[in-house]
């Protein structure tokens, strides 16, 4: 269940994010307008941290969100998406759902930006880690 809350708290702090943008969710239908930006949202995870013996361990990864933009917009419209990202996401957020506290591990990086199709897509990882107690 653990995982189901860390996703949602963070889903549902980047979907609170103003303005809107068109989401592409992990393994949900989606099907990109032409010209029109989007994001789509992966959430990548590490082993589990038990290294104390117990009832509790320490989730850690990353959500990984693709700004997806045209290709002819330049890279400012991409950049201002990311500042917003990291404005939300700020290096010791924490974030809460069903009892469970994420809390953002790092300043949101930027990965190298590529293209896919008509697209200029740039990928922000967002690192978090949450105290699992059973």
């Amino acid at each position: 269940m653990s995982i189901i809350k860390i996703r949602a708290a963070l889903e549902t702090a980047l979907n609170g994010m103003s303005p809107a943008l068109a989401t592409a969710w992990q393994n949900t239908p989606y099907t990109p307008i032409v010209g029109t930006p989007y994001q789509r949202v992966n959430l990548l995870t590490a082993e589990p941290d038990n290294r104390v013996f117990g009832a509790s361990y320490t989730e850690a990864g990353y959500m990984q969100v693709d700004l997806c933009y045209s290709q002819s917009v330049g890279a400012g419209a991409v950049d201002q998406r990311f500042e917003l990202i990291r404005n939300t996401f700020k290096r010791g957020t924490a974030l809460f759902n069903g009892g469970i506290t994420v809390t953002i591990s790092t300043t949101p990086e930027l990965a190298p930006a590529y293209l896919d199709g008509d697209r200029f897509v740039r990928p922000v990882k967002i690192r978090f880690h949450a105290y699992i107690s059973q």
